[in-house]
């Protein structure tokens, strides 16, 4: 496999660049990481097996030997070197697989350590070459390693396959000689002669400052709990015991009718408050937890071109995107977060995994908003206020959010008059789904209004600023200069009510930035101030 072909043979200067083999280090850690993935059949085969036959016990030290073994197997057959302008891995015993990327094609490097990567003080390290998702990645380096590589691939991308000068430096410590051993006496380039008790100590790479962006601030601890990103958790674990309440006696149609039946006739207000209060106190403890480990030790800088962001308290995580990629940044205000002040920040990128990478936690918005401001380089476009789509828009806005409604009030007459088919249709009166329908009527209307409140756009000398959202407030900064084209529809209801839904087409984050229900002059308007050159030569054909 190749994530980036030579047009080329390389230079004959990179056959002397020898190849390295991952830490030493990582004979301990690939083969604990085997144990631990086999260590539940290896325990099931013992105690089934053992049970009738008491001398398979004897074949237990065997099976943990050969895990062991296993795990060795990717520190043996693994190398990589880095040449004048390549990265280059040999990885595989059986299927063999070569990976090599250009230098300047290399749009990330993230290091991300495990607790016992940590405990080894090793680092995984992740290079991503915007080739869809595709990564090259080196499982076991050293941490000083691990940041000299960083460095050093970060900034040799840009002068990556530039031919060498009369009299440049090509000795231990540059690009020549990433590891500071020395062209001239290098031992071959074979993987079989490289050095089997691991890589040469590299250099110091010198990196520019860094300017410090963002910290954690533990007073953020209080937006956890308003932020649902761990329900999934929660939900995660209610499934996980679902799959065992069939097996639990007290879990049937009779015992369910006895204890409602109690409740509703004894204690249901303080079974209630219970609840609420135990379910109260779970969530906080588990957000809270969540959020620590996620992002303790936050950092985010701005240093050699690049956005460093570093979190994590078990695994550790150290992300770079390359500025020059980033294309915009979403401020995102949950609704609960929105209660109380507090919002996420999120990059738009190009060439990264996913194209939208979180830079901020849940945080005070001012933090967030200064932050956003600071890595677009354009204050305006981050707080400016946004305009309104008019009253046409709100009128599109309610009408598309009843026709949800409806269909939900329709299932809920359906219900009513076909006597609820369920279970226990005698635990819920025959009035209670009727009178949900003009509930959900306002809940829609309510929805539409909020959908209407959040959109809206605005523009800048260099950013297009889009908002949206229902129940959270999105504000999308968009470089114009990223936008590589339109497209704008429209349905019959708004070609009647002169609106047009327009969407932005980017390289960056999710290749999209849509404005809906703009009306239609606006837009038009809008998309020559963005693009002017696209749409000039139809505007002067109109003119004509």
């Amino acid at each position: 496999m190749s994530l980036d072909e030579p047009s080329a043979p390389p230079p004959e200067g990179d056959v002397a660049v020898p190849w390295q083999r991952l830490d030493p280090r990582k004979l301990l850690l690939d083969p604990v990481k085997a144990l631990g993935q086999l260590i539940v059949p290896i325990l099931a085969i013992v105690v089934g097996v053992g049970s009738r036959d008491s001398r398979f016990f004897l074949a237990t030290p065997v099976m943990i030997l050969g895990a062991l073994a296993v795990g060795a197997i990717p520190w043996l057959t693994t190398y990589y070197r880095i040449t004048d302008g390549q990265l280059q891995l040999r990885r595989g015993l059986l299927n063999k697989k070569s990976s090599t990327v250009r230098l300047e094609r290399v749009r990330s490097v993230d290091l991300e350590a495990s607790l016992l990567h940590r405990v080894l003080g090793l680092r995984k390290v992740e290079i991503g070459t915007g080739v869809d998702d595709e990564r090259i990645v080196l499982d076991a380096v050293s941490v000083q390693h691990a940041a000299s590589l960083r460095a050093l691939l970060l900034t040799a991308r840009a002068s990556a396959g530039e031919p060498a000068q009369p009299g440049a430096a090509t000795g231990p410590g540059t690009a020549q000689d990433p590891w500071g051993q020395g062209l001239a006496g290098a031992a071959s380039s074979s993987p079989a002669d490289a050095e089997p008790t691991g890589m040469p100590t590299p250099v110091e790479w010198r990196a520019h400052p860094e300017e410090e962006l963002a910290r954690i601030d533990w007073t953020w601890l209080r937006f956890a709990p308003f932020s649902l990103a761990r329900l999934v958790i929660v939900v995660g674990a209610v499934g996980f015991v679902s799959q065992f309440t069939d097996d639990l006696p007290f879990l049937d149609g009779e015992h369910i009718r006895d204890a409602w039946g109690w409740i509703t006739g004894f204690a249901l207000a303080s079974v209630v408050a219970g609840l609420l209060v135990a379910g109260l106190l779970g969530w906080l403890l588990i957000s809270v937890t969540g959020y620590v480990a996620q992002w303790w030790g936050l950092r985010l800088t701005r240093g050699d071109g690049s956005l460093h962001l570093t979190s994590g308290l078990f695994t550790t995580r150290s992300i770079s995107v390359e500025e020059q990629r980033v294309r915009g940044v979403l401020l995102t205000e949950k609704a609960l977060l929105r209660l109380v002040g507090g919002a996420e920040l999120a990059t738009l990128a190009t060439g990264v995994a996913g194209g939208v990478t979180t830079i901020l936690p849940p945080s005070p918005v001012r933090v967030a908003a200064d932050v956003a401001g600071t890595i677009v380089e354009d204050e305006q476009a981050v707080r400016t206020p946004l305009l309104p789509h008019g009253p046409a828009a709100r009128r599109r806005t309610h009408v598309r959010a009843q026709f949800t409604s409806a269909g939900l009030a329709l299932l809920l007459v359906a219900l009513a008059v076909l006597n609820r088919p369920w279970e226990f249709r005698d635990l819920v009166p025959g009035w209670v789904p009727l009178a949900l329908v003009p509930g959900c009527v306002a809940v829609a209307a309510a929805c539409a209004e909020a959908s209407y409140a959040h959109l809206g756009n605005a523009l800048t000398e260099r950013h297009l600023v889009a908002g949206s959202g229902i129940t959270a407030r999105n504000r999308t900064v968009l470089e114009t200069d990223g936008i590589i084209g339109w497209v704008a529809r429209q349905s019959l209801f708004q070609r009647r009510a002169g609106l047009v839904t327009l969407t932005a087409t980017t390289a960056a984050g999710n290749e999209r930035v849509v404005l809906r229900d703009v009306p239609h002059d606006r837009a038009m308007a809008l998309v020559h101030a963005c693009t002017p050159a696209p749409l000039a030569p139809f505007l002067v054909a109109a003119h004509d």
